[in-house]
């Protein structure tokens, strides 16, 4: 399994727009085959800054949904509003530690 974190920082008039977009695909990026999990956070501190969480199969069920042309519709989208550079860091889990 592969997590993946993309971390995004909006204009703030730009943010609703954003919410709308997320809302409006985000059952289609998780239905996208391999996504096995998807969550939308929001900084604590910075209403403007969002990052994305979510779980693939594999690295290539990811580059199948970044190759889509959902991906290339959403990302284009999403990035004309940024107002700095997206962050995206791809993990594995390797622990879970319990009480």
């Amino acid at each position: 399994m592969l997590i993946r974190i993309v971390r995004m920082k909006f204009t703030p008039e730009a943010v609703p727009t954003f919410l709308e977009n997320f809302e409006a695909n985000k059952q289609s990026i998780r239905n996208f085959p391999g996504c096995m999990h998807l969550e939308l956070w929001q900084d604590h501190a910075s209403e403007n800054i969002f990052m994305t969480y979510s779980h693939w199969e594999s690295e290539e069920a990811l580059n199948q949904y970044r190759d889509s042309e959902l991906f290339k519709s959403v990302w284009s989208f999403t990035k004309a509003l940024f107002s700095e550079k997206p962050q995206a860091f791809s993990s594995k889990k390797m622990q879970e530690v319990g009480k």
